[in-house]
Order: C-alpha cells, then structure tokens, then sequence
C-alpha cells in the first residue's frame, strides 16, 4: 500500500481520533502564516479535516505554531509514521521514528551487529556502483555526456578503495547543472543546493521508515560512520536513489527557473518522492516501496540468505 505525505505549513491543532488525525485551524481563520501570528490560544471546534493514520507514511511539520497531541504522537509512531520538523528556514531539521518497528528485531540487531567488515565492503561495493550507473541514467535522460562514469562503475573494487564515487560526483556535479554558472555541490552553497537539500530529508526520511520497518538499526550504517549521525545506515542506502532527486531538481530548475527560495509550489512537488515510479528488480513500484525491498534485502543479507542488495535502476 502506497502511503500519503502530509505537509503542514500553516498554524494548525492536529490531534487523534478514531484512529485518524484531526486538523483544527486558528479561530476566525482558513489560512493564516507564522508571521501573522504569535500566540493562537483559540482554535475552531469545527473539524477541518480528518485523516485515517494507517493511510500516513511521513508526516512535514514546517511552522512554529502547530500543535501536536501527545497522543497523536503515539498513534503516527505506531504506524511507523516519519514525523520531520523544519526550523526556521522551512528546511527539514530532525526525524521522528518508533524505537521498535519489527517483531524480530532483536534478531536482525544482533546480525547487523554481527556483520563482518568483509561483507559490508562487498555491500557498499554494490551501493556504489548502482550509484554511478543511476548518475549516469540521469545524465543520459537530459541529453547529457556521461561516457565518464561508464569505466568508473565498472572498477569500483569492494569498500570503494579507490574512491570512484568521489571521481563520479566530481564529473556528475559539473555536467547535471552545467548550465549554472559556478555550481558546486555543498549543503550550504547556493540555489538549487536548497533544493537538493529538500528533496534528500525527504528521501532520507523515507528510507530511515523503511530501514526501522524492517528491524534495523538505523544508526548503524555499512560505510558512513559519524558519532553525531543518528541515520548512517539511511544514508549508505539512499545513495543509488539520489538521482531521482536530482532528475527533479533539474526539471524544476526548467520550469520555474534558478529561485532562491522554496515555496509551497515548489515542496509539494519535492513531497512527492516517496511516490515516484522506480524500477527495482525488474519491477515498476513506488520509491517508498522501493526503499522497503532494499531494506528487506540489506536483513537477507545480514543473516546470510541473500548475497545482493536490491536497488532501482534508473
């Protein structure tokens, strides 16, 4: 089943009943921005909207004056729901997600624990290499030269050794967005790298749901490694799926032209990930179902079972 995304912009009271989210607007207003208001005490009794929870899958909060109850809290997280909280800037900032999502999850933490080094440079082998052919798919879809990647993704040694992702990223960054005088890729850099930005918290929340759905520890990753980064594993498994962002930034940028900020046209589109068609394994199926096969086989792996891991080819 393909799960919503739901985006919150605006002051609102969202609670729970029946099993289903609530939304209540200020008293005496439709639609109101943060700016306009600094304390709403007074909410509508009238429903807004209501919203069943098992339908839900990831949850934007971008706005200082909406309220969550404790107990709608607790529902979304028994659903597994992706709850992300944007700071002032509208960026995604932190990640909610259930401690426990599997039944078997202590079994699948002690063989993820239990990983040898071996395996997970064999595992980061082929994250890598569909990486660079994705890269190269999507240069490809723009009538764009990608000849470069072809010998790189064909000698990626396990562990990556000789660093071919980095070679890659060098060669992809300059050809994607050639048409941007001076782009460097950089989570702080300019227009579209806020873009990107934004379309990656998105991926990467959707793939941290996947990774706790199917009994993993998402802190654990098979390559990144960082004591201040709660999503390591998320992070190793979403990069052969970056390329579908980027092929929708690259498509934003034609249509609206290089803007400095987002606007709710433009997140909708981004919030529209987890939904993009992808083919895996031969199969056309959502990202967001995607993102649980790669997991599920990254478990099949990690007992012995299964030997590669599933990705989407682009």
């Amino acid at each position: 089943m393909i799960k919503r995304t739901l985006y919150f912009g605006n002051p609102s009271y969202l609670s729970i009943k029946n099993a289903q989210i609530t939304i209540r607007l200020p008293e005496g207003n439709t639609s109101v921005s943060s700016s306009e208001v600094e304390n709403i005490t007074e909410f509508k009794r009238d429903v807004l909207a209501t919203i069943p929870v098992e339908d839900i899958g990831i949850v934007v909060i971008d706005n200082p004056q909406i309220t969550l109850t404790s107990g709608l809290l607790q529902a979304l997280q028994e659903n597994n729901v992706a709850v992300i909280i944007c700071d002032y800037r509208h960026m995604p900032q932190s990640l909610l997600l259930p401690l426990e999502g599997n039944t078997v999850q202590q079994e699948r933490y002690d063989n993820q624990l239990a990983a040898t080094e071996p395996l997970k440079k064999q595992l980061w082998q082929q994250t890598i290499i569909q990486k660079i052919k994705n890269q190269a798919a999507c240069l490809n879809s723009f009538n764009l030269k990608s000849d470069y990647l072809f010998p790189l993704y064909r000698n990626v040694k396990s562990g990556d050794t000789e660093n071919c992702e980095a070679t890659a990223a060098v060669y992809y960054w300059q050809t994607i967005f050639n048409h941007i005088d001076g782009f460097v890729r950089h989570r702080e850099g300019p227009p579209p790298n806020n873009f990107l930005n934004y379309g990656y918290a998105i991926l990467r929340a959707t793939m941290a749901r996947s990774i706790v759905a199917a009994g993993l520890l998402p802190t654990l990753g098979i390559f990144h490694k960082n004591r201040y980064n709660a999503y390591c594993l998320a992070d190793d498994l979403m990069e052969p799926y970056r390329p579908y962002v980027d092929q929708i930034v690259y498509d934003m940028i034609v249509e609206f032209g290089l803007v400095t900020e987002l606007v709710k046209e433009h997140k909708a589109i981004l919030l529209k990930i987890p939904t993009l068609d992808v083919m895996i394994d031969g199969e056309k199926s959502p990202l967001m179902l995607a993102t649980q096969r790669t997991a599920v086989s990254l478990v099949k792996c990690f007992d012995g079972t299964q030997r590669k891991l599933l990705y989407p080819e682009l």
